[in-house]
């Protein structure tokens, strides 16, 4: 069983940052991160293997958003920066233990983020 616990979320104005944290109990052999908006399926905004650190993005965020991991606090962030209205969304953090498939995900509850011009 994993449980996820989020942090960060809020408004802010368009070129500004916000970063997020994920606090997990249990394996984590991959987390992620990834957001929805109204009328949209939920979509990977970034990947990350916890043991060897490897990472991935989504076009749309590479070059602004960073994911990364605290091994010790079981903890993943993703810090976003120069965040544009079309960013907004509510995030969410997301766990398999044992693949990276996105076969069989745990989720966090969410967490709201807004992006103003």
């Amino acid at each position: 069983e994993v449980q996820l616990e989020e942090f960060g979320g809020g408004s802010v104005q368009a070129g500004g940052s916000l970063r997020l944290s994920c606090a997990a109990t249990g394996r984590t052999y991959c987390m992620a991160w990834f957001r929805q908006t109204p009328g949209h399926e939920r979509a990977v905004v970034a990947r990350i293997y916890t043991t060897g650190g490897r990472t991935t993005y989504a076009d749309s965020v590479k070059g602004r958003f960073t994911i990364s991991q605290d091994n010790a606090k079981n903890t993943v962030y993703l810090d976003m920066n120069n965040l544009k209205p079309e960013d907004t969304a509510m995030y969410y953090c997301a766990a398999d233990r044992w693949e990276c498939t996105d076969a069989s995900l745990y989720w966090g509850q969410g967490t709201q983020v807004t992006v103003s011009s």
